[in-house]
C-alpha cells in the first residue's frame, strides 16, 4: 500500500545548442503514482528535457526539485541515486550478457571479491517477476526481442528504487499485443507509486493511459491539461500551432496492372514459400507480429539477405536480384525499419545523403559535380519540405522526422517503381507522419507501387488497399480493404487462421 507522494519539479529549464535554443524556461512536473505524457513535434525539446532530467545534459539555467528541496543532476549515477530511471527509445543493453547479469550490472553481489551469481540471478529474478514478463534472469539478452529488452530496462530500473521513471516511444516497436501488455504493467508501476513520464507520438495511447499531458512546442511549453478533460484534436492544436483536419489522406487511386510478383520466397526458418503481387497505384499493407517476417520479407525482395529459393517479377519479366545494388537498378526503393543504422550516413550532409542511391547523376568521369549535387539536393529539400538550415547540415543534427524525410527523398531520387516503406512512421511526430501518408499516396496516384509495413493497425488499415497477414514466416490471409479490420488482422497474426 502506497501511503507516502514524491514530486518532481522542474523549473524554468532552459538549454541552448549552437545556433538552436532547444528549451526556453520550460516547466514539467511529476508525482509518484501518477503517468504525466510529454508530447510535441519532432524538435520540440521533450527527450532534451528527459536527458536533462536523467544527467545526460546540464541545463544552462533553472532548477530541479525533488520534495520541494533543489537537487543538483551532474550526471546519470547522480540521477540514479536520487530515483530518477530512463529508458531510452534505443536500449542500452550488453547482448552477450544474461538477463539477470544486465539488470544488477555494476552492482553485482560479491562473495570472496568474486561475483555471487545464485544470489545475482536470485535478486533479478525478484524484478522480473514483480513484473509478471515470464522472463528468466538467465536468459541471454541477445535472444530476446524488443519488447522483453523492455522489461529488462524497466525491471533495472526497479532494482535501482526508481520512483521517476521516463519513457520514451516505448512501444515505437511493438506489435498491438505486445502494447498492451506493456499498459498493463505501466498501470501496476502507477500503482505501487512510480511516477512515470510518458513521451510518445502516438496521441491514441496518452488517451489511454495518460492522467495528465503537457504539449511542448519549439522548446516552449504551450500547456498542460487533465487527460479526461481534453481530446486528440486539441492536442494536436496545441503541438503544431493549427489544426490537422484529416491525418490520413483521401484514397482515390486508379490501381492498374501488376507490377511486382514475387513467387515461392524461402529462407528457413525466417520465411517459407511466401507469394504476393502489387499493382500500379496499390498500396499493400505487410501485417504481422514482431518476428512474423515482415521485414525479412522485404529485405530479401530488395537482395539485402541471401534467399534459399523464389522467384521475382518486375513488369511481368522475372528479375536477378542478387544484392541492394541490383535492386536500385531494377527500380525498387526500400526505406528501412531503422533508419539511423540502414537507411542514412549520419555523419555526412544532407546533400551527400540524397544523392548517396543515385551517385551516376552528380558524378562524370570519376569526379563528384557538387554544384549540380547542391541544386539536386536543395530541389528535393524543397519538394520534400526538410527543414535544415543548409544542404551542408550534418543529417545526425536533424530531428527523427526529417532524418526519415531526408530517407524518402533519397529514394525518390531514383525514381523507383516499387517502394517499400517499413515503419516509416516510427518515432516521428503527427505533422510529420500526416506528410509521409501524403506522400505515400502521392506516389501511388503516380502509378508507383507501394508496400507498408506497419505495426500501428490503424496506420496500416487507413492508408492500405490490400493486406497480406504473415505468422512465423507464412502468408496466412490476404484481406481486401473492405475485409481488413484489426480483430481479423491479429487473428491471422498470432493464430495463423
Amino acid at each position: 500500500m502506497v501511503t507516502e507522494t514524491h514530486r518532481l519539479d522542474m523549473i524554468g529549464i532552459t538549454k541552448r545548442f549552437p545556433g538552436v535554443l532547444a528549451l526556453d524556461s520550460v516547466n514539467f512536473d511529476l508525482c509518484t503514482g501518477e503517468i504525466h505524457a510529454l508530447v510535441g513535434e519532432n524538435g520540440a525539446g521533450k527527450s532534451t528535457l528527459m536527458k536533462i532530467l536523467s544527467g545526460a545534459l546540464t541545463p544552462d539555467s533553472g532548477r530541479i526539485c525533488i520534495d520541494g528541496a533543489s537537487v543538483r543532476i551532474t550526471s546519470p549515477r547522480v540521477a540514479v541515486r536520487l530515483g530518477i530511471g530512463m529508458i531510452y527509445q534505443e536500449l542500452y543493453l550488453v547482448s552477450h550478457l544474461s538477463v539477470g547479469e544486465n539488470i544488477l550490472l555494476g552492482r553485482e553481489p560479491l562473495r570472496a571479491g568474486m561475483v555471487d551469481f545464485h544470489r545475482l540471478h536470485q535478486e533479478a529474478q525478484k524484478h522480473l517477476d514483480q513484473l509478471e514478463c515470464g522472463l528468466s534472469s538467465r536468459q541471454q539478452v541477445a535472444d530476446l526481442g524488443i519488447a522483453q529488452r523492455q522489461m529488462v530496462e524497466i525491471a533495472k530500473a526497479l532494482s535501482r528504487q526508481a520512483r521517476f521513471l521516463v519513457m520514451d516511444e516505448p512501444t515505437a516497436s511493438l506489435s498491438e499485443a505486445e502494447t498492451e501488455k506493456l499498459f498493463s504493467i505501466i498501470g501496476s508501476l502507477r500503482k505501487g507509486g512510480v511516477g512515470v513520464a510518458y513521451i510518445s507520438h502516438r496521441l491514441e495511447e496518452v488517451m489511454e493511459i495518460g492522467d495528465r499531458v503537457t504539449v511542448l512546442r519549439d522548446g516552449k511549453h504551450v500547456g498542460s491539461r487533465a487527460v479526461a478533460d481534453t481530446g486528440i484534436n486539441e492536442l494536436v492544436s496545441l503541438m503544431v500551432g493549427r489544426e490537422i483536419r484529416q491525418v490520413y489522406p483521401k484514397r482515390e487511386t486508379q490501381i492498374s496492372e501488376e507490377i511486382l510478383r514475387v513467387e515461392g520466397l524461402s529462407r528457413p526458418p525466417a520465411l517459407r514459400d511466401i507469394s504476393f503481387t502489387l499493382h500500379r497505384g496499390e498500396v499493400l499493407g505487410i501485417a504481422g507480429l514482431m518476428g512474423a517476417g515482415r521485414t525479412e520479407v522485404v529485405r530479401a525482395v530488395f537482395g539485402a539477405d541471401p534467399l534459399s529459393s523464389g522467384r521475382v517479377f518486375l513488369g511481368g519479366k522475372e528479375v536477378l536480384i542478387r544484392s541492394p545494388a541490383d535492386a536500385i537498378a531494377a527500380g525498387l526503393a526500400l526505406l528501412t525499419e531503422d533508419r539511423k543504422r540502414d537507411g542514412l550516413a549520419l555523419g555526412l550532409s544532407v546533400r551527400a545523403n540524397i544523392t548517396l542511391a543515385s551517385l551516376s547523376r552528380v558524378v562524370s568521369a570519376g569526379f563528384l559535380n557538387l554544384a549540380q549535387e547542391r541544386r539536386i539536393a536543395q530541389d528535393l529539400i524543397q519538394r520534400v519540405d526538410i527543414r535544415t538550415s543548409s544542404t551542408e547540415q550534418l543529417v545526425r543534427n536533424l530531428s527523427g522526422g526529417n532524418q526519415q524525410k531526408v530517407v524518402v527523398a533519397k529514394w525518390l531520387l531514383t525514381e523507383a517503381r516499387v517502394f517499400i516503406f517499413d515503419e516509416p512512421t516510427q518515432g516521428i511526430d503527427v505533422a510529420a507522419k500526416t506528410e509521409i501518408y501524403k506522400l505515400i499516396d502521392a506516389l501511388a496516384q503516380q502509378g508507383a507501387g507501394m508496400i507498408l509495413i506497419s505495426s500501428y493497425l490503424p496506420e496500416l488499415l487507413a492508408l492500405s488497399d490490400r493486406v497480406i497477414v504473415l505468422c512465423r514466416g507464412r502468408v496466412t490471409g490476404e484481406l481486401s480493404r473492405d475485409q481488413a479490420t484489426q480483430e481479423r488482422i491479429l487473428e491471422l497474426a498470432a493464430l495463423g487462421r
